[in-house]
């Protein structure tokens, strides 16, 4: 997703705007309501287009819901994978030569440590880059270690089993940082956005229809609810930053590295 998009972005004072646009369009509506019942105008025969406008709307916020939802699940998940093929490439470097095995062991240890501080939300962009270019040094650098001792070692052995499984602790890398940047198309949420302020409109043209007094409870119910689905929304798919994250599991690759013996 671009940039115009992101969770900043979209925090609580977003929130807040969005929750006094749903408002504003509530009571836009109820005053057309409220003039087209002083003509004896109540829009006979458009529930239909009623229905239908809301009906879109919960599909629109079903789909959006799943997608994130979904997309959340997928990125832990690759928590676990990435934590995984780290274990078992280090358990496979005892495949390897005695002599070459401590600079290599120490080199996993700082890869880990790189790896878990690429993770933080709050590095600039230019601190993230600087990151990803350690992270792809220490990559480089146990791949050529790895091969070159693997040379030494008389049989198939240690280049059958290490490396690929080195091959698959680095590739998974540029798994978790595509899903990562997977997101909807930015006019998925517009036309949310669009949807949900069009709907209140109607929605409060509907509360004049049938009551004279404005109904507050209703309004605000309404109102709350619609904007805190739509920012549970956004918070899911950007999981570093906002209030749902998935940073606890992090300490599933945190934990791989504990296990390391030096």
């Amino acid at each position: 997703m671009t940039t115009l998009f992101s969770p900043t972005a979209l925090g609580p004072l977003a929130a807040g705007l969005l929750f006094l646009a749903i408002l504003a369009s509530l009571e836009f509506g109820r005053q057309i309501g409220l003039r087209a019942r002083a003509r004896g105008d109540l829009g006979a025969g458009i529930s239909a287009i009623d229905s239908a406008l809301f009906a879109l709307l919960g599909l629109v916020i079903a789909f959006t819901f799943a997608g994130a939802s979904t997309r959340f699940e997928a990125r832990r998940d690759l928590i676990r994978q990435e934590a995984n093929a780290i274990g078992t490439a280090y358990l496979r470097l005892d495949l390897l030569p005695a002599e070459a095995q401590p600079l290599l062991r120490q080199q996993f240890r700082a890869y880990v440590d790189a790896r878990l501080a690429s993770f933080n939300a709050k590095l600039s962009p230019a601190e993230r880059q600087v990151a990803a270019a350690n992270v792809a040094a220490l990559q480089a650098g146990i791949w050529t270690e790895s091969l070159d001792a693997a040379r030494q070692v008389a049989g198939p052995q240690a280049s059958t089993l290490l490396l690929p499984a080195l091959n698959e602790m680095i590739d998974i890398t540029t798994t978790r940082s595509v899903a990562a940047e997977t997101h909807p198309p930015l006019v998925v949420y517009i036309m949310l956005v669009v949807l949900t302020l069009a709907c209140s409109l109607i929605a409060g043209a509907g509360l004049a229809a049938g009551q004279r007094r404005q109904q507050h409870l209703h309004i605000l119910s309404f109102a709350v609810v619609l904007t805190l689905t739509i920012f549970v929304i956004i918070d899911l798919e950007f999981p570093r930053v906002g209030f749902i994250r998935i940073d606890a599991a992090d300490h599933i690759i945190a934990d791989t590295k504990a296990a390391m013996k030096p």
